[in-house]
């Protein structure tokens, strides 16, 4: 029997033992993930292998009739032609990587102190302190990244402050550049860093600790080889819910950044609706997904088999 037999003839008889009520529990969010994921990704993909035009819409369709009444797919490869080729894309490509990088690492360097802080605080403090996190969330982003205007510009709050104290002489450039584009980003998507580092810190048993200091460790040592390890995966968690959005960020590069602060989400903007190059923007983001979705899907078997062992 081939291993594709046994795969059949097993997801056969584990469906046929489910009642009716596990079968409707299982199939309603395979349903909802095959209508808004899977469908619209299929869409994508397919307007990716088309052909750019100058209609309504800009592409040429995959499917169509010759004269002789044969149905052809034609499929156009020149969009990912182009992606590879080009350094332009790559170009953006790593600089989208390199900005998300730097914020999640900053994200992890303001965030775990500041959820590690939530956690060893009193009962009373707790809610307070988490309800402080969440609060820009009642916010619009929109919003919240055009504020950094205000306090990063020439005539800003910040450079009006450092020339007020004497610090500096002349505003600095501190808008319309990657570092913008980064403190945006750091600001807007730290709460996804301090929530899933607040869940598992809060979780931990002091107890560790205190064996831990009874047997002469120091604090330091003892946080680093008790309390990281056993927060690392909230570590990933939240360093995979800010680098993800991160990196095809659009809103903030947009408003914070300068024409040559090169990001993956603007590229697409600008492919989408500047040169109504449909095919292209779809093709990168399929590469897109691709290079982002697939080494994460294989870090979660990974630690799937590491946790089963």
């Amino acid at each position: 029997m081939t291993p594709h037999e046994n795969l059949s003839t097993f997801g056969n008889r584990f469906w046929g033992r489910l009642t009716r009520e596990k079968r409707l529990v299982i199939g309603i969010p395979y349903l909802w993930l095959g209508l808004f994921s899977l469908i619209p990704f299929l869409i994508v993909v397919k307007i990716s292998l088309s052909q750019s035009i100058l209609a309504i819409p800009p592409f040429h369709p995959l499917f169509q009739w010759s004269a002789e009444q044969v149905l052809q797919l034609r499929l156009n490869l020149a969009a990912y032609n182009t992606l590879f080729i080009d350094p332009f894309y790559a170009s953006a490509f790593f600089s989208s990587l390199k900005i998300a990088f730097i914020a999640t690492f900053s994200c992890l360097l303001i965030g775990y102190p500041m959820a590690y802080a939530i956690a060893q605080s009193s009962t009373h403090w707790r809610p307070i302190l988490l309800l402080l996190v969440i609060l820009p969330f009642f916010t619009s982003f929109l919003v919240r990244a055009y504020a950094w205007i205000g306090l990063l510009s020439t005539q800003g709050v910040i450079n009006t402050l450092l020339a007020w104290l004497g610090i500096i002489h002349e505003p600095l450039p501190l808008l319309y550049n990657a570092f913008a584009v980064t403190i945006g980003i750091v600001y807007c998507y730290l709460p996804f860093m301090i929530l899933p580092l607040y869940s598992v810190l809060d979780k931990i048993d002091p107890a560790y600790l205190e064996a831990a200091y009874d047997l002469g460790c120091r604090p330091w040592r003892a946080f680093w080889r008790i309390t990281v390890p056993l927060s690392f995966r909230a570590i990933i968690a939240g360093s995979i819910l800010v680098f993800v959005p991160a990196v095809g960020e659009f809103v903030i590069p947009e408003l914070l950044g300068a024409p040559e602060t090169l990001m993956i989400g603007r590229v697409l903007w600008s492919e989408f609706f500047n040169n109504q190059n449909w095919p292209m923007a779809c093709a990168l983001a399929v590469t897109m997904l691709g290079i982002f979705v697939i080494p994460f899907m294989i870090f979660q078997r990974f630690q799937y088999r590491t946790t089963e062992e």
